[in-house]
């Protein structure tokens, strides 16, 4: 199976703010769509995160597109909307002496969200598809390339991914 990773477009925040699962708009998703589409086989089918900067792109894309909810960015809790600046400088060093397993406050840990992640893989690679784009987020296609490139955590977590990228992947 060959898999289309693409990650959304840009957010429409101001830069420094801690986003997540903030569900924010995102610069227009039809020119990239356009940009992408001669890269995918034609009736490519295309699954998205139900955040709108992914699910914009998704349905430019194909207007049939299946929402999953397991391909959500990272859930940062209380931090979601503060810049990062404003986020206490004890707790961001902490999140970096444990990236997998610190979790936010009422939110969700690395480790969370690649069990999440790692759940959609299992079900993906169980499909009989030729291929598929997944138009995600930069901690899901973290997830995705790191697990099935079989990467090390130190690897994986630091996989950079531009706003409007596709990464291709063969299963």
């Amino acid at each position: 199976m060959q898999v289309f990773l693409i990650r959304h477009p840009r957010p429409t925040i101001p830069a420094g703010i801690c986003y997540g699962q903030l569900d924010v708009e995102c610069d227009d998703p039809v020119p990239i769509a356009e940009r992408l589409r001669p890269a995918l086989p034609p009736g490519t089918p295309v699954i998205s995160s139900p955040l709108r900067r992914a699910r914009g792109l998704a349905e430019a894309l194909d207007p049939n597109v299946r929402i999953d909810a397991r391909l959500c960015e990272i859930h940062f809790g209380d931090w979601e909307g503060q810049g990062w600046d404003a986020i206490d400088r004890s707790a961001l060093d902490a999140w970096a002496a444990d990236v997998l397993n610190y979790m936010p406050p009422n939110g969700e840990s690395v480790a969370d969200l690649q069990r999440r992640v790692l759940d959609f893989a299992d079900w993906l690679e169980q499909q009989t598809l030729p291929n598929i784009a997944i138009v995600a987020h930069a901690g899901v296609l973290r997830v995705l390339v790191g697990h099935w490139r079989q990467l090390p955590a130190e690897v994986w977590t630091q996989l950079p991914f531009e706003f409007g990228s596709l990464t291709e992947v063969t299963l």
